[in-house]
């Protein structure tokens, strides 16, 4: 009988997953943008970052043999918390890309472990109509995490720069506020989150190596597995390459090609706006697939994904100054991410119905990572250094082609 209940941890262990991954992949770019890095620098450095969310299956099996998910919750939490602040006293030295880069990893493998841990007890901690009943509460708090890190901690380095704080002690003060919400997540967590396994009952009749080899061997005898990899692996291929370019083109000067919003303005308008229109496309994505079938939905959403990717081309060439219109565009373009998203993602869901279901579905989003998110993220930047944004945008246009092909080409799940 658990002692605790789940309002009590959901949110909190939500925030607490979300705001790491803010901190690495998306609160990063800001800081190497201002530091003075080049597109294509701050684009391949972040995007070997997003290496540990990639390969966590691998350590998965090792988190459920050892020790009790709750363990690993509160000792990553701890973990990515003093990693914060030991990233917020080196970024003021002279060695500050080369800690901070070493820092920013050791926090996303803290992060990834923390991922495979939450979700593992919350598994664990509900039973199935617990879990249903809660899914909205847990992906809420993740995006208010998001809000949190992308948009209110960035604003808050930007208030700091504009009362007087150079940027390495600004971004120092901001980590340090990251690092603070870190661990005192962890010491509530310590007192609230509920004892949900016995750590003498983690012995499995299988070895790691053996019950590895057994996912591997599920996932890769699932039919039409080619078809169901090419649309995994590259159906977010444009917005991979947006992902990072975007930010960097939101705050570059004028002469750089760029919008040259502040800190404040991009924390409000890309963290904030764009995610509450990321959520909202989410929801109500969730809603058509839910009266309309999957089936039915899939190619409307699928033009909602790609087609309003146009509006950074055109912000690209008028480069206008107005932050209404720039808010209105980012807003457009998130809504549409979101109501495509949720099209992609009900798809891994069906591709991993089945036996071990869960590892599978790991093995999925590992994989659409690699392809959506983590290569293309690598070379974008070098893409538009080269190119120029204006032309860079239009060749993302292009490469909406791609998620049309796989698009085409893969199998739906007769039973919608």
């Amino acid at each position: 009988m658990l002692n605790k209940k789940p309002l009590s941890w959901i949110p909190s262990l939500y925030l607490g997953e979300s705001l790491p991954f803010a901190a690495v992949m998306l609160m990063s770019l800001v800081l190497y943008q201002e530091m003075g890095l080049t597109d294509t620098q701050i684009t391949l450095y972040t995007g070997w970052l997003g290496l540990p969310w990639v390969i966590k299956p691998l350590w998965s099996p090792i988190i459920d043999g050892i020790k009790t998910k709750r363990w690993w919750i509160l000792a990553m939490q701890c973990l990515i918390g003093a990693a914060l602040a030991l990233l917020a006293f080196t970024l003021p030295t002279n060695f500050w890309l080369q800690s901070s880069l070493a820092l920013f990893m050791l926090i996303a493998f803290g992060s990834a472990t923390h991922d495979i841990s939450a979700d593992g007890f919350y598994i664990l901690g509900l039973d199935n109509k617990e879990q249903e009943l809660y899914v909205g509460l847990r992906n809420t708090f993740y995006r208010i995490g998001m809000v949190l890190g992308q948009g209110g901690l960035v604003m808050l380095a930007g208030l700091l720069q504009k009362s007087g704080a150079n940027i390495p002690i600004s971004w120092s003060v901001t980590f340090l506020s990251v690092a603070g919400l870190m661990l005192m997540l962890c010491a509530y967590h310590w007192r609230m989150l509920p004892k949900v396994e016995e750590q003498e009952a983690k012995s499995k009749e299988v070895s790691i190596l053996e019950d590895f080899k057994l996912t591997l061997r599920v996932f890769f005898t699932k039919p039409y597995l080619i078809t169901a990899l090419l649309f995994i692996l590259l159906f977010r291929l444009p917005e991979g390459l947006l992902t990072k370019i975007v930010p960097l083109f939101l705050k570059r000067t004028v002469e750089e090609g760029g919008l040259a919003l502040t800190d404040v303005q991009y924390g409000f308008v890309y963290g904030t706006l764009g995610v509450i229109g990321l959520l909202g496309g989410g929801i109500v994505g969730g809603w058509l697939v839910s009266k309309y079938g999957l089936r039915k939905m899939l190619w409307p959403l699928v033009l909602c994904i790609t087609l309003p990717d146009v509006v950074y081309v055109y912000l690209s060439i008028v480069g206008t100054q107005s932050l209404s219109l720039i808010a209105a565009c980012v807003f457009i373009e998130q809504v549409g991410y979101g109501l495509g998203f949720t099209a992609y993602t009900l798809y891994l869901v069906s591709f991993s119905h089945g036996e071990r279901s869960t590892s599978v579905f790991s093995f999925c989003t590992a994989f659409q990572y690699l392809g959506g998110v983590m290569l293309p993220g690598m070379v974008s930047g070098w893409m538009s250094d080269r190119m120029g944004y204006s032309q860079f945008f239009i060749a993302v246009m292009a490469f909406c082609l791609v998620t049309f092909a796989v698009t085409a080409l893969v199998h739906l799940p007769e039973d919608d």
